[in-house]
């Protein structure tokens, strides 16, 4: 498959932790370079794909993440500013940022893939007909865990992974081809 883009997480999937680290302090994880110059270097359009819960709070910007992740080299940026109880379409695991886009960039999401580290990137990526790739950084390993334990039910049952790779880079040879072990669900 030839990908047309990667929607890719912040917290935890490039760099941070689990934990919202705002722009200013936020560091990417040593390997997210490389991989995201992989995608570029593929001719992907790589896409950034969060929640930030903080900026409704007035914690920071949406201009704030728009000029940290656009420095990183992401051709566009698409963030969820609401809180867990605002009730919008656009939070994940909504697939409305996912489908925004395929709108604004005339994507097949069946073309795309969604890296991220919790099951609710992975529950937005199903819902929206995209390859799922979890990460074990930032809240991945926890979050898989859960899901071997068998915690989780409904749509996140249904959200199973692609693949689970140990990081980003990981990730992203894995969807460039050149590292195709370890496929949870081919489906």
């Amino acid at each position: 498959m030839e990908l047309q883009a990667v929607f890719i997480d912040r917290d935890g999937t490039l760099g941070g932790s689990e934990s919202v680290v705002y722009p200013g302090e936020f560091e990417l994880f040593p390997f997210s370079v490389e991989a995201l110059g992989l995608l570029k270097k593929a001719g992907t359009r790589i896409f950034s794909l969060t929640n930030q819960p903080g900026i409704s709070r007035g914690e920071a910007t949406v201009d704030d993440f728009k000029r940290e992740l656009t420095s990183f080299g992401f051709n566009q940026v698409y963030i969820c500013p609401h809180s867990h109880d605002e009730g919008c379409d656009c939070r994940k695991p909504s697939p409305g940022l996912l489908l925004n886009a395929a709108n604004e960039h005339g994507l097949d999401l069946s073309q795309c893939a969604v890296i991220g580290d919790r099951w609710t990137d992975m529950a937005a990526a199903n819902a929206a007909g995209c390859v799922r790739v979890l990460v074990k950084t930032g809240a991945g390993d926890r979050d898989y865990l859960r899901y071997c334990n068998h915690e989780y039910f409904g749509d996140w049952l249904n959200a199973v992974p692609n693949h689970v790779a140990d990081n980003f880079l990981e990730a992203v040879r894995w969807l460039l081809g050149s590292d195709k072990n370890g496929v949870l669900d081919e489906t």
